[in-house]
């Protein structure tokens, strides 16, 4: 479809209309979703009014998980919810043939500085919906994934969505309260020159990283021969936008602070739809060392390190862990902390 007047429930009525025997069903549970987003911008937007510093962040974050599962709840479509804000799942009754997982407010740390926020979602398929969900049900790999998707809460509320058919962003449009196609399958650009991390943790990346990060900064003095861009706004769901507009690549990798709970970020809240997302455009999403979508979850809340982006810059990074694992790596960028071959010196 086109960039126009396309709204969001045309454009999986059409999507629907494709799939062979579909019931409504799947459509009925995005709508919910979508739903849910425009209270939940509707809410965001009232910031310092509703409360204040640290207290904002938590209040609002949890009125968007209360909205998002109530949302869902009672429509028909869904077996079970599970939400990074809580333990264990939260049953659908009636019972449908969905599951449901979401961040309600990634990056609401950052709410008390008026910083983009937004919403993190992905929707599998219940293995039996004849039973009764099980939290296993929901430990399924992400190339498992039906649908994934993001919801930028920002000077605009913008939907970026995934069936796995490519990836179209759509934009709120709050006088007509729909959202109307705007960004017709997005496509990351393969090449990149721009990169997002933390400078601050330098000295407990591994050495792949290291070496990845300080060839950039050489710039077209550099073995890269071109200058690059250093970004870090501390919100994935912004970084994601980003990369999907603009290309570039995200870097949360494995550190000696993040081994021994596996990384920093979610891996079915957060890092399992992002990569989806950014497969479905062109790109790539690993560890460092294996793809995302690959990784079986072993528990709900499993962390893992997260490397996105531009598809070029991605398998190069993949190259220097590999490199590193081989011990083919460049010694000159070994760091203090780590010998060439194992962690610890």
């Amino acid at each position: 479809m086109e960039a126009g007047r396309v709204t969001l429930s045309q454009f999986m009525n059409e999507y629907q209309r494709k799939i062979p025997g579909a019931t409504g069903d799947f459509t009925g549970l995005i709508t919910d979703i979508a739903t849910a987003s425009k209270v939940i911008a509707n809410v965001v937007s009232k910031g310092a009014l509703i409360a204040a510093g640290k207290e904002l962040n938590q209040k609002l974050e949890a009125l968007a998980n209360d909205v998002m599962l109530q949302a869902a709840m009672a429509t028909g479509h869904l077996a079970a919810m599970a939400s990074e804000d809580i333990d264990g799942i939260v049953q659908a009754q009636p019972r449908g043939k969905y599951l449901l997982a979401f961040d309600p407010l990634n990056g609401s740390g950052n709410l008390d500085i008026n910083f983009q926020t937004g919403t993190i979602f992905s929707i599998l398929r219940a293995p039996d919906p004849k039973r009764k969900p099980k939290e296993e049900d929901f430990l399924q790999p992400g190339k498992e994934l039906l649908a994934a998707g993001i919801v930028q809460y920002g000077a605009s509320t913008r939907l970026i969505l995934t069936t796995g058919h490519g990836v179209d962003g759509f934009t709120l449009d709050r006088e007509i309260g729909e959202y109307i196609l705007t960004h017709p399958q997005i496509r990351i650009p393969a090449q990149a020159s721009t990169f997002a991390i933390n400078a601050s943790n330098e000295k407990y990346w591994e050495p792949p990283v290291r070496r990845y990060v300080h060839e950039c900064m050489q710039g077209k003095d550099g073995p890269r021969g071109k200058d690059f861009g250093m970004r870090w706004v501390a919100s994935l769901v912004a970084e994601a936008y980003r990369i999907l507009m603009r290309g570039g690549v995200f870097l949360y990798p494995h550190d000696e602070r993040t081994r021994e709970q596996g990384g920093r970020l979610g891996l079915i809240y957060e890092t399992s739809p992002i990569a989806f997302i950014i497969e479905q455009a062109g790109g790539a999403a690993i560890t460092g060392r294996n793809p995302i979508l690959e990784i079986k979850p072993k528990e709900l809340h499993q962390r893992a390190p997260f490397i996105f982006g531009s598809k070029e810059e991605v398998e190069r990074i993949h190259r220097y862990h590999q490199e590193y694992i081989e011990g083919k790596d460049v010694d000159s960028y070994d760091m203090p902390l780590f010998s060439t071959r194992s962690l610890f010196r």
